[in-house]
């Protein structure tokens, strides 16, 4: 049976062991990313999807410094429209990858999330990010997938649980957000 008190001791426990150098390394790419004003493309399928729009929101409402210059992030599954242009026209392999290829230019970054790391299109997009010279930077779980070989820098939650990976993927994402608007 699962209890609540449970379930927040597997988070807790899981969060412990994910290491702090490669989120450091991410602060620092994205750090980089503001001071240079290149653009920070973050894409991922349902919770993952929930999760890059979500910080989103806070790096672009919430990160302001007086000498510094705003964040440029976008996420990729917000424009609904196109999304389902993609998918419907091209195939749902395309759904990121064919906008970064039309939004982003080499310096940019792109920032996967796949619990699996195995989504097509989380892939594609990497793929797509890779020819372009992107920063390829993720967020993943279980073993990595074919994800963590794809970024420069990749966090990977050691778990199978997607609902312990998707809380890891937020609470490392605030722990980003809190770090760069520091």
């Amino acid at each position: 049976m699962h209890t609540v008190k449970g379930y927040f001791q597997r988070v807790a426990a899981v969060l412990a062991e994910i290491p702090a150098e490669p989120v450091e390394q991410i602060i620092a790419i994205m750090q980089d990313a503001q001071a240079n004003e290149r653009r920070i493309f973050l894409f991922g399928n349902g919770g993952c999807s929930a999760n890059a729009s979500h910080i989103v929101t806070d790096l672009v409402k919430s990160v302001m410094h007086p000498h510094r210059p705003r964040f440029k992030a976008f996420c990729l599954s917000d424009n609904t429209p196109m999304l389902t242009a993609y998918a419907n026209d091209v195939s749902y392999d395309a759904v990121f990858a064919g906008p970064l290829a039309a939004l982003a230019e080499p310096g940019d970054v792109a920032f996967a999330l796949s619990g699996s790391g195995n989504s097509p299109n989380v892939l594609a997009a990497l793929e797509k990010a890779r020819e372009m010279g992107l920063t390829r930077v993720g967020l993943t779980g279980r073993d990595g997938g074919k994800l963590a070989p794809l970024c420069d820098v990749s966090v990977i939650v050691p778990t199978d649980s997607m609902q312990i990976i998707e809380d890891a993927h937020l609470v490392i994402l605030h722990a980003i957000f809190l770090a760069l608007g520091e």
